[in-house]
């Protein structure tokens, strides 16, 4: 299983002073050299942590697979379609909210996610949807042209007993499944830490993971390079 490492939670460091410091571009190297195969990024609407110099920064320093993650709107497609990266999640994005409260419902707003998913694929971006791990789901981001689906993680990573747990362990194991039934790529991500990731890490459908807050909250304690590494430790004793 694949790790793909978000350093949103570097820029809120950095944004918290609006200071230069600490750059989420060498947060992305040190990740990238330890074994990360590749970088993701949120470019929210409010820029309340990623800003737009450090999409371009990264586009041109990202090794492995930059993975832009970003609303439908205008302002974003135009953003993706200018700088072109390797791909771009699409999520749904509300106003105010302290972090993704769930994923995108494609049944709601069908026609928009489907323009959007046909512009980004006409500039050669690969597209991925965040969505709950729900078959249905699943399908439409089928209908509607997506590579990849997200596996929203949250609820899983949040449920508190043991019976809640397999019950939303299930569910993402599920629509994994029917993911590559579909002929889609599954990924997960949401909420992951490193000691919760072991039974996702265990379903072999899911080819990479996202993570941020955990493993940026590990490296402020014991760097990145460490932080990685144990998070792929685990991935690699998970499977």
């Amino acid at each position: 299983m694949r790790l793909s490492v978000n350093v949103d939670h570097i820029a809120t460091v950095r944004q918290a002073r609006m200071a230069s410091e600490p750059d989420p571009i060498w947060g992305a190297v040190l990740a990238e050299l330890t074994g990360a195969c590749g970088i993701t990024i949120h470019l929210r609407g409010d820029r309340r942590h990623i800003q737009d110099r450090d999409v371009r920064v990264l586009r041109d320093t990202v090794a492995g697979v930059l993975n832009l993650e970003m609303s439908t709107s205008d302002e974003m497609l135009d953003i993706a379609c200018e700088l072109v990266p390797d791909m771009v999640t699409l999520v749904p994005e509300g106003e105010g909210e302290l972090t993704t409260q769930g994923g995108l419902d494609i049944i709601a707003d069908e026609d928009r996610v489907r323009n959007a998913v046909e512009r980004l694929k006409g500039r050669g971006i690969a597209v991925s949807i965040f969505i709950d791990p729900d078959v249905v789901q699943v399908g439409r981001a089928k209908a509607v042209g997506a590579d990849i689906v997200e596996l929203h993680t949250g609820i899983y990573a949040e449920a508190e007993d043991a019976d809640e747990v397999e019950r939303e362990f299930e569910k993402v194991r599920v629509a994994a499944i029917a993911a590559n039934e579909m002929g889609l790529a599954a990924h997960g991500g949401h909420g992951l830490t490193y000691l919760n990731i072991g039974p996702i890490a265990s379903i072999p459908e899911i080819e990479e993971v996202s993570i941020g807050h955990s493993l940026i909250a590990r490296a402020v304690i014991v760097g990145m390079e460490a932080a990685v590494a144990e998070m792929l430790a685990l991935l690699e004793a998970g499977e």
